[in-house]
């Protein structure tokens, strides 16, 4: 598996898999997502062969055809292991760039499916470990445990999952160091180690005025300098993964779910994340979407139309005619926009472009 520069969390949903896709070349090169399968509660193992996502599984699978990542089922219910296991097991056979993942937590049935994909396709196994609070020495003895049922064989990837990283977890950096330096001992050989915390925090209904631009400083990113500011000689190679433009939460969302009566068009400058609240309805669509979109272009901070494919459609939303809604998006386009400007970014703020 090629090394990558940045590994972002991403649902296997349409705006995901379309940002992936629309990310120039170079960009998409250095970028190994971790594919995320909606939760599916109460579907049985024969309903999962037809579920709504296999369509876009079978998408994401079909742009993978240079890139690697890893594809996951964190939601997982106990009956549905059988039947998820095989349905990656066949995405991973049919493209070895997809290495499938399991975690401390999971049940054996599961870690083992994992593992036996992994060694029979030849592709490794991702090992990912969550924490959403501070540190427990006691998982890195369920890892162990772990990759001793995994082998010396099978190539083994780090993913260190934090979660949300927000400015109310002032010691996120403190707690993934204690993390890191108990779990990159435990093996030899370690492919990418990675530590992935959440990006853009998650908007409600009563954050943010309609159409202002609200800034959110950056906290995963400060984590970020502050590990690599301890300068630990075997995290040299430690990659950097956030969840992209959304809350982690939003993997839990089942698609279909419905949603408020507003969207919201993000936006990724050095210091801060920029969200403004759009009205996705009524008389004054049109023009509330344009008008937000040109205050994001007006950003001392907005780098230039050029600079990818969100920018340019920021832009292009921005300079639309207020008569015509044509180009002013649905949820699905503000978010693979916002996707795309801040998986470029990210790539471009890393340590080896």
């Amino acid at each position: 598996m090629s090394e990558p520069l940045y590994v972002p969390v991403l649902p296997v949903r349409q705006h995901a898999r379309i940002a992936y896709e629309r990310l120039r070349p170079d960009i998409q090169a250095a970028v190994a997502p971790l594919w995320n399968l909606p939760p599916a509660p109460g579907t049985t193992p024969e309903q999962l062969k037809s579920a709504h996502w296999q369509k876009e599984l079978r998408r994401v699978r079909g742009v993978h055809r240079r890139h690697p990542g890893w594809i996951d089922a964190p939601f997982a219910e106990a009956a549905q292991i059988p039947a998820l296991s095989a349905i990656l097991d066949e995405c991973t056979a049919l493209n070895r760039l997809l290495r499938p993942v399991t975690g401390p937590e999971r049940s054996e049935a599961q870690q083992t499916a994992a593992v036996e994909t992994a060694r029979r396709c030849g592709c490794g196994v991702g090992i990912r470990v969550r924490m959403p609070g501070e540190w427990d020495g006691a998982v890195a003895e369920d890892v162990g445990t772990l990759l001793d049922r995994v082998g010396g064989e099978v190539p083994v990837d780090l993913l260190l999952d934090l979660g949300s990283v927000l400015p109310g977890r002032p010691d996120a950096g403190k707690e993934a160091l204690r993390a890191l330096d108990a779990l990159v001992t435990l093996a030899d050989g370690w492919g990418t180690v990675a530590v992935l915390g959440g990006a853009f925090p998650q908007v409600s209904d009563d954050m943010m005025q309609l159409g202002e631009p609200h800034d959110e400083p950056r906290a995963d990113w400060d984590m970020w300098h502050e590990i690599r500011a301890m300068r630990r000689e075997r995290l040299m190679r430690l990659r950097y993964g956030d969840y992209g433009v959304q809350s982690p939460a939003a993997l839990a969302t089942e698609p279909g779910d419905g949603g408020p009566p507003w969207g919201v068009l993000r936006y990724t400058t050095d210091r801060s994340f920029v969200l403004c609240k759009v009205l996705n309805g009524g008389p004054d669509r049109t023009a509330g979407i344009r008008a937000a979109a040109g205050r994001i272009r007006d950003l001392p901070d907005f780098r230039k139309a050029v600079a990818s494919a969100g920018e340019t459609w920021l832009r292009d939303c921005a300079d639309g005619p207020l008569t015509d809604s044509e180009g002013t998006g649905t949820h699905t386009q503000w978010l693979w926009a916002g996707n795309v400007q801040h998986m470029t970014y990210v790539v471009r703020s890393l340590p080896g472009t």
